[in-house]
């Protein structure tokens, strides 16, 4: 119990440091490469339920 207690902190602490950090240091994209990657969220949401559906069918 104490192993997972001391996982979630350390989890827990790491987001509270490194999510600010990345927000403040990350490049901001541009509407045209937004449009870009928009395009593609779709299809790979997906692709990625499709594995997973056949995942848990096939075992």
């Amino acid at each position: 119990m104490t192993t997972l207690l001391s996982v979630l902190a350390v989890l827990a602490i790491a987001l509270i440091v490194i999510i600010p950090l990345i927000e403040r240091f990350a490049p901001k994209a541009n509407p045209e490469q937004q449009a870009k990657l928009s395009r593609w969220i779709l299809p790979l949401v997906g692709i990625s339920l499709a594995i997973a559906l056949f995942k848990s069918f096939s075992s």
